[in-house]
C-alpha cells in the first residue's frame, strides 16, 4: 500500500518556525503524486544585528533540529529535506558532510540539504562554470562559511553580497526589487553563474526571471534543493517556469 496523496514520493520537510518561504516555493514546485510535509524546527524570531547575534540564532537552530527530525519521520518520509542552509554550508564541505551522515544516520533514509544541492546544481550546469557571484541575507560570519563552503568545492567566488538581515523573520521581507538588485550587483567581473543562499529568501521566481534575462545560470536555495530532492529520489518530471535546472536537468 502507499500513501494515497504522496503516490510517488512524500518528502519529509525541515524549516525554523520563522521561514515563510520554503513552504510555498516547494508546494508551488510540486509534481503530481508527490507531497511535501513540514516539521518546523521552533525558534525565536531574535534580533540580529552583527556576528554575535547571528551566531546566538545559529544555536537556538542547533538545539531545534534534531526534534524537528524526530518529529517528521513520524509520518515516515521517503526522504527527508532540509528547507535550512546555513547550518549545511557550516565549516565547509567537511562539515556539510559531516552533518548529513548524523542527520542520516538518524533519519534512517536519504537526506537532501542545500548545500549538495548547490553544488550539484553548479556541476548540472557544466564544468565552464567556476566563477560565482553569491547572495546571502546573513551577517559576515556566515558569509565566511558560504564562501568557504564553495572554495572547497573547487569554485572562485568573484563577488558575495551578505544582505544583514535583522532578524529571521525579516529575512522573507525582502523584496523583489531588492533581489534583483543584489544579483546586478554580483554579476559583475566575469561571473558563470549566480547563487542565492538562505531559504527564507523568497527568490525562485526572481531567480528564473534573472536567469532568462541574464544568459547565465541563476540558482535559487529553493530550487535547486527542491530538484535535488526529486532527482535523488528518482523523480525526473520536467517541471517549467522555475529556471533551466526543473525544466532541462
Amino acid at each position: 500500500m502507499t500513501d494515497s496523496l504522496g503516490s510517488r514520493a512524500k518528502f519529509g520537510v525541515l524549516a525554523p518556525s520563522t521561514n515563510t518561504s520554503v513552504q510555498p516555493e516547494f508546494d508551488a514546485m510540486r509534481p503530481w503524486g508527490v507531497t511535501n510535509h513540514h516539521s518546523r524546527l521552533i525558534i525565536p524570531d531574535t534580533r540580529v544585528t552583527d556576528d554575535a547575534s547571528f551566531m546566538a540564532m545559529m544555536d537556538n537552530i542547533r538545539n531545534a533540529l534534531f526534534p524537528a527530525l524526530e518529529a517528521v519521520l513520524s509520518c515516515d518520509p521517503d526522504l527527508v529535506v532540509l528547507g535550512m542552509s546555513a547550518e549545511t554550508f557550516w565549516d565547509g564541505l567537511q562539515g556539510s558532510q559531516r552533518l548529513k551522515r548524523r542527520l542520516e544516520k538518524t533519519a534512517k533514509r536519504g537526506v537532501a540539504m542545500g548545500s549538495d544541492a548547490c553544488r550539484a546544481a553548479l556541476r548540472a550546469c557544466g564544468r565552464s562554470v567556476r566563477r560565482l557571484g553569491v547572495i546571502t541575507p546573513y551577517m559576515p560570519i556566515g558569509d565566511r562559511q558560504v564562501r568557504k563552503f564553495f572554495t572547497d568545492c573547487g569554485y572562485e567566488v568573484v563577488n558575495l553580497l551578505g544582505l544583514k538581515c535583522r532578524s529571521p523573520v525579516l529575512i522573507a521581507h525582502e523584496s523583489k526589487q531588492k533581489l534583483r538588485a543584489a544579483i546586478e550587483r554580483v554579476n559583475r567581473g566575469k561571473v558563470d553563474a549566480i547563487v542565492q543562499v538562505g531559504t527564507n529568501l523568497a527568490m525562485a521566481e526572481v531567480a528564473a526571471m534573472a536567469e532568462f534575462w541574464l544568459g547565465k545560470p541563476v540558482i535559487a536555495i529553493n530550487t535547486a534543493t527542491y530538484w535535488y530532492a526529486l532527482r535523488q529520489y528518482g523523480i525526473r518530471d520536467k517541471i517549467y517556469g522555475w529556471g533551466s535546472l526543473l525544466a532541462a536537468h
